[in-house]
Order: structure tokens, then C-alpha cells, then sequence
């Protein structure tokens, strides 16, 4: 028997076969037991190859993808698929940051043919409903597959791309598969408000929690169950091996790349559920720095701030007083005082009680505090609860005791979509 070059290749990218089962509202690929390669955990797309792309068999393929879509050996997805004659790979879709990753926060790459493959390169940001749809039927493609690392946070785009491209894939005909990759941050608890919907935006289309502990094939169940019940694409997971809950991102074994520019390790998603609250203030959440989110600050703050929030004694966190001089973004070139966030107990640290905690104090400490103009908190929060009460002079407790019930809610019905122990 002979083999063609792109036969070869494909023939190094695989390890076994793997079943098709039911789950939740889509066909999975059912976890065997962890594997012995080069890290503990096997993400969706590993098992996807492995089982030599037998849910991709006689479909035209299409990618939603970034830097991120990569295997254990930092080999793109897309650059280990285009060669491979198992797989009829005719499209690539970008997100914000654009599929390889060129653009900052805000932008995108816009419609290119990528110069590796070959393959047209289509851009998804800010396109949604029937737009989007239109994208996908132009692009010619039987079945959306979709594989990016999420940060755990509500407000990180990649979770609603996943959810437009979900809703447009249903309008045009199309079947989604959903690649699994780790909440780097955990699985175990939501945390934090849930969203109000009539402040739904690109940073958080429906109710779920501000940091969920959800994988993206969990949240892709979940939303084709809730939030697009009248209209459910026909759904496929492709789920890990090897992830339990309590995993965070640098027990997996797995290679992380910054997911966005301002991302640039595990240790910034640990944070970000709780500080990227900062964007909807006046001070720098630290874009522009090597510590972004876990660097805040603004000019004329001095010690008193890092004083009060170290007073509150925050399980598994500690506030050092700093100085930094953002490179871009807020107080561009201009020196800043404010804090570091050190977490000390990763198991303990509350990533969104402590981005309130630190909202108050700052609030307390600092006269020149002030929300964005535009209120986009409320955009992040999910509602108004935080700004207005913080601003009537609530502490951390009320602050938080003030969403229970909307997430105890939010927990039970998420509960029904996890995939994992």
C-alpha cells in the first residue's frame, strides 16, 4: 500500500480509535482513560485526530479558530488538518485577534487568504444572527468546527463567537462540533453575578455567571438547550481526556499560548474573572504592562490603597503596593501608583469577591475614582447592582451577598451540562 505525503502526515496524528456516544444535547466522543503522552490531559482535538476525524468523514470543513487551536507538540490545527486527506478543510473562521493572532483587543483581521494554507480566512467579530450565517453558507462549508481556549470569565469573547456562530450555523444549515480545551482557571464553581439580560452584549449575550467553571463544549450544551432551544444546530462534542474540575491550567501538561494579547499566562485567567472589572473605571487594569490584570492603578493612588485591601484579609491573595508605566492603553507613558495582586493559595482565592473588594477600597482610598462614562460595569457586571451600591457605600459582603440567589439559581441549571468530575 502506498501513501500520498498528506497520507504520512496524517498517519503521525494518529493514535487509536475512539466511540461516538450521546451527550446532553449533542453526539461526544466518550473519554477513555488518560493517556500517557506528552501530557496528562488529551484535549478535544487530539481525540478528534486519533480517531483519524471520523465525526469530519464525506463533510466540507470549516474552523473557528485562533493561536490556540494547537496540539500538545505546538502544531496549529489547521496547518496539522489542511494536509491531511482524511479531512476536506475548505475554511478558516477568525474571532477577535484574528485567526492568527495579529490584531489587539477590539480588532480583527478581516477577510484574507492565510499565506500557509492557502485557506480563504473569514472574520466573525462583531458579525452575529443572519450576517453570520450568510459567512458560512458563502464559505461553501458542511460542519463549523470550533476549537479556542477560553478564559473562564463571562466577559471574554471567545464563549459568545462560540455562541453566534452556534445560532448562525443553525440558520444556515450547518453542523457545529465543539473541541474541548480546560477552564485553565478550574471547573469547580461559578462564581460572581449573573448577567440580566437586557444588558446583554459581545461581552455577555446571556445568563450565566461572570466566572462560570464551565469547558466550551459544557456552555456550547448548555446554550443549544437554553438559549437557543427554538432553533438548536445540530451539535457535536468532542470532549477531553484526562481533566478533572479541579485542574488548573499548569497540571495539564498542556502548552498554553495567550489566548489574547493581554492573556499572556494562566496566572492573568486566575485574575481576570475579578479584575478585568477595572475596564469599566477610570484606572489601568494594567494593559500595556508584562502583568496585565495584575497591575491596577492610576495616577496620584499611593499606598493607602494596597494598605485598605490588605485590611480585609481576602482568602489566598496579597496586595503589594506598585508603580508601573503602561507602554499603551490608560495613562499611556505616564507613571501610575496602585497594587500587584500575588495569589498565595490558588484553591482559596476568590477571583471575583476580590475584584469587588478591590473596587471598594479603591473607591474608599483614592478621591479621583470614577466609573467609565459610558457605565460600562454594568456591561461587565451584568447589571447595575454593583456600580449603585458600591456608590451608596455598600462593603464587599453586601456587594456580594446581593447576587446569591441569581447564582444559586445559575449553578443548578448549570449543573445538568458538566461533562467532568
Amino acid at each position: 500500500m502506498s501513501l500520498s505525503r498528506r497520507g504520512l502526515l496524517a498517519a503521525g496524528g494518529a493514535v487509536g480509535a475512539l466511540a461516538a456516544t450521546a451527550a446532553g444535547t449533542g453526539a461526544a466522543i466518550a473519554a477513555p482513560a488518560p493517556g500517557k503522552g506528552h501530557g496528562r490531559v488529551r484535549t478535544g482535538f487530539d481525540r478528534l485526530a486519533a480517531d483519524g476525524y471520523a465525526l469530519l468523514k464525506g463533510q466540507k470543513v470549516g474552523v473557528v479558530t485562533n493561536p490556540t487551536g494547537i496540539t500538545s507538540d505546538v502544531r496549529h490545527i489547521v496547518d496539522v488538518m489542511h494536509p491531511d486527506e482524511r479531512v476536506d478543510l475548505i475554511a478558516v473562521f477568525g474571532p477577535e485577534h484574528g485567526f492568527r493572532g495579529t490584531a489587539q483587543a477590539g480588532g480583527s483581521e478581516g477577510r484574507y487568504d492565510d499565506p500557509a494554507t492557502g485557506l480563504p480566512v473569514y472574520d466573525t467579530y462583531l458579525k452575529s444572527g443572519q450576517p453570520l450565517a450568510d459567512v458560512f453558507t458563502a464559505s461553501g462549508v458542511d460542519t463549523v468546527v470550533f476549537d479556542i481556549q477560553d478564559a473562564g470569565a463571562r466577559f471574554y469573547t471567545y464563549i459568545w463567537t462560540l455562541y453566534d456562530c452556534m445560532e448562525a450555523a443553525a440558520l444556515a444549515g450547518k453542523r457545529f462540533v465543539v473541541l474541548d480545551r480546560p477552564n485553565p482557571v478550574t471547573g469547580r464553581a461559578a462564581l460572581g453575578p449573573v448577567l440580566d439580560p437586557a444588558f446583554g452584549t459581545f461581552v455577555g449575550r446571556r445568563e450565566i455567571a461572570q466566572a462560570h467553571g464551565m469547558t466550551v463544549t459544557e456552555l456550547a450544551l448548555l446554550f443549544n438547550a437554553r438559549f437557543l432551544a427554538e432553533r438548536p444546530v445540530d451539535l457535536r462534542i468532542v470532549k477531553m481526556s484526562g481533566w478533572k474540575r479541579s485542574d488548573f491550567f499548569d497540571t495539564t501538561g498542556l502548552p498554553w499560548v495567550p489566548p489574547s494579547p493581554n492573556m499572556p499566562t494562566p496566572d492573568t485567567a486566575l485574575v481576570y474573572s475579578g479584575t478585568c472589572l477595572f475596564e469599566g473605571t477610570n484606572l489601568s487594569e494594567g494593559r500595556g504592562t508584562t502583568r496585565p490584570f495584575e497591575l491596577l492603578g492610576a495616577e496620584g493612588i499611593d499606598h493607602r490603597w494596597a494598605a485598605a485591601a490588605n485590611a480585609l484579609d481576602l482568602p489566598g491573595v496579597a496586595f503589594r503596593e506598585a508603580y508601573f508605566a503602561p507602554t499603551f492603553s490608560k495613562f499611556q507613558g505616564k507613571t501610575v501608583g496602585g497594587v500587584q495582586l500575588h495569589v498565595h493559595d490558588r484553591e482559596s482565592f476568590d477571583p471575583v469577591r476580590t475584584g469587588i473588594a478591590l473596587l471598594v477600597t479603591a473607591k474608599r482610598t483614592w478621591s479621583g475614582f470614577a466609573w467609565r462614562s459610558d457605565n460600562w460595569i454594568d456591561k461587565l457586571t451584568g447589571n447595575t447592582r454593583v456600580r449603585t451600591m458600591i456608590d451608596a457605600g455598600a462593603d464587599t459582603d453586601e456587594v456580594v451577598g446581593a447576587w446569591a440567589e441569581d447564582l444559586a439559581a445559575f449553578r443548578a441549571v448549570r449543573k445538568r451540562y458538566l461533562q467532568y468530575r
